[in-house]
């Protein structure tokens, strides 16, 4: 366990400690920041308490007393309810202030890991719970650079394909041979997997009004096919094959012909154009070195769409972290599905999406923004124009 980094970052936080708990592995998260193996069986809660300064505190149940044993610190035991009600109260003893995986009003799902009872139980020993999400981050979404070279890497073969994909589309069209969403999603799934990169689902190949629906994925039974004058949106995202391999998730438009209709044409340059201001908004905060949060991003997205009379049609989120899950655990863009005021920090990676999704046609422009110590880049290829299939 890095139980130095553990505590610097409680400081950090101004808190006077981490307290970690579990039942029926209910919380991936305390086992992968504490560096624990997972058991075979968790029947019975266990607490782990981490202060500020000093050594950590055990509290388990007799059943399964063995469970925090990996884990550096003074053991309590306990069988009764109401020995772990006073053993809780000892384990925080001298506390004021702690951070739990717990979310007011559950504003940040990803780290909403305690039931409400639990901190019900926490709280009756007299302490005060705030929020772990800014310091889970710090653990659970900064990449290596051996991390980020592999999404780099991964964004070269993901965008190859994606210009292989958008060109098959093409070379059926212009040979009068009918090609469909499903085996356009198909071709590329192929290419990834003969690239050695991985993908847990989709991609999103949809056209027209399909890509209005922001979750669309052609099936082999239910998928339009694409045709001339068609408008498509292909999103694709895909990692390396390999252990601690992270995701590199982008979405792009194209059109089935010369000369795009107006409306079209311009909706993808306000998408466009929101998510350009939006990636502004993060590299003027990182050059400055001024604190950014979550929910400004997406309030930049949003201001620009908005303004243009498109805002009640942009209803998802800007963007969402990107680890070795597609949507990782550290800061979302967001200011609508909920207001993330987790910190944007140094070494995470996330996506600017923006979208407007109309009844005969849906626009998404997507990129990857890498966050450095001093400096915030956009990590692959960006489209400027729509691509002219």
């Amino acid at each position: 366990m890095k139980l130095e980094a553990i505590q610097q970052a409680i400081r950090d936080a101004g808190v006077d400690g981490w307290l970690f708990f579990d039942h029926h592995v209910r919380d991936p998260l305390a086992y992968r920041i504490l560096q624990l193996p997972v058991p075979p069986l968790v029947s019975r809660r266990w607490y782990y308490f981490i202060p500020a300064t000093g050594e950590p505190r055990k509290l388990a149940h007799r059943i399964e007393a063995y469970h925090l044993d990996p884990l550096p610190g003074a053991k309590a035991l306990y069988s009764s309810w109401s020995e772990q009600k006073t053993g809780v109260a000892a384990l925080l003893a001298g506390a004021g202030r702690i951070a739990m995986q717990y979310s007011p009003e559950c504003a940040v799902p990803y780290v909403a890991m305690v039931d409400a009872g639990t901190i019900e139980l926490v709280r009756s020993s007299g302490v005060e719970i705030v929020t772990s999400a800014d310091m889970v981050q710090r653990f659970e979404a900064c990449w290596t650079q051996e991390q980020l070279d592999s999404h780099i890497e991964a964004g070269k073969l993901v965008d190859e394909i994606r210009r292989d994909a958008f060109r098959l589309i093409g070379d059926r069209i212009r040979g009068n041979s009918p090609v469909t969403e499903w085996e356009v999603q198909r071709f590329i799934a192929d290419r990834f997997a003969a690239a050695g990169l991985f993908t847990d689902h989709g991609p999103n190949v949809s056209v027209n009004g399909n890509a209005s629906n922001p979750h669309y994925e052609p099936q082999p039974g239910a998928c339009s096919q694409i045709v001339a004058g068609d408008k498509v949106l292909i999103d694709l995202w895909a990692k390396f094959n390999r252990q601690n391999a992270v995701y590199y998730d982008v979405t792009w438009m194209g059109f089935c012909g010369q000369a795009p209709p107006s409306a079209f044409q311009d909706v993808f340059e306000i998408v466009r154009d929101a998510r350009d201001a939006a990636v502004r908004c993060v590299q003027a905060a990182v050059s400055a070195g001024r604190p950014l949060h979550g929910f400004e991003v997406d309030d930049a997205a949003r201001a620009h769409i908005r303004e243009r009379g498109y805002g009640d049609y942009f209803f998802h989120r800007t963007g969402h972290s990107i680890g070795t899950e597609v949507h990782g655990s550290g800061a979302n863009m967001d200011n609508l599905e909920t207001h993330d005021e987790r910190s944007v920090i140094p070494w995470t990676c996330f996506s600017v999406e923006p979208g407007i999704y109309l009844a005969d046609f849906g626009v998404r422009s997507e990129v990857n923004v890498f966050v450095g110590e001093h400096e915030a880049i956009v990590t692959g290829e960006i489209q400027r124009d729509l691509v002219l299939i």
